[in-house]
């Protein structure tokens, strides 16, 4: 989606961090508990959106992981210049290949592979590096009215919140046409926002 928004809308995506489920334990909550929690439909408009997109095969992951770890490395990654790959790398982990980002020993791995040196990666998972940026980009999401992902603001104006489908970015980006200009920037005055 992203790819299609940038080529679509000349839009420029800032990905920032937003801590979901910042209650779940460290090891992260099983699919199933989460079912058993909240309804046996639990998790039907998912998988309708992994078969939309293509990812039928994968299927939503199996953990729904604690995902504090892993926006605290987006964040090393981001002041390294390499937040675009390491995003990416652990988005096609998740999604594609099913794997549990709450583990710590999978997000170096992953982390090595998308370029973090070693030892910096190791000193910000064994320590809290990068939490109060997490806290703090998490915090703004939830002011300007984000309750899931994705979250994509649009022109600092219209949020669109969860997976949508084109369709309902095309409306968005007519309505914000049809508005006249609006500042570009988001709260906190930063622009083209998606937590």
């Amino acid at each position: 989606m992203a790819a299609w928004l940038e080529r679509r809308f000349d839009a420029r995506l800032t990905w920032l961090p937003y801590d979901l489920h910042p209650e779940y334990p460290p090891e992260g909550i099983r699919r199933e508990e989460l079912a058993r929690r909240h309804g046996a439909g639990f998790g039907s408009h998912i998988r309708q959106l992994f078969v939309a997109a293509g990812l039928a095969d994968s299927g939503p992951p199996d953990v729904v992981p604690r995902s504090q770890d892993a926006l605290r490395l987006t964040e090393l990654a981001r002041d390294l210049g390499l937040h675009e790959p390491v995003h990416d790398r652990l988005m096609d982990a998740l999604w594609r290949e099913g794997l549990d980002l709450g583990e710590r020993d999978v997000l170096r791995r992953l982390g090595t592979e998308a370029g973090l040196p070693a030892a910096r990666l190791d000193e910000v998972l064994a320590g809290e590096d990068y939490l109060d940026r997490v806290t703090a980009s998490t915090r703004e999401a939830v002011w300007i009215g984000v309750t899931g992902i994705p979250g994509f603001l649009l022109d600092g104006r219209l949020l669109v919140l969860g997976a949508q489908p084109r369709e309902v970015f095309e409306q968005a980006f007519s309505q914000l046409e049809a508005s006249g200009p609006g500042s570009g920037r988001g709260p906190g005055g930063r622009a083209d926002q998606e937590p």
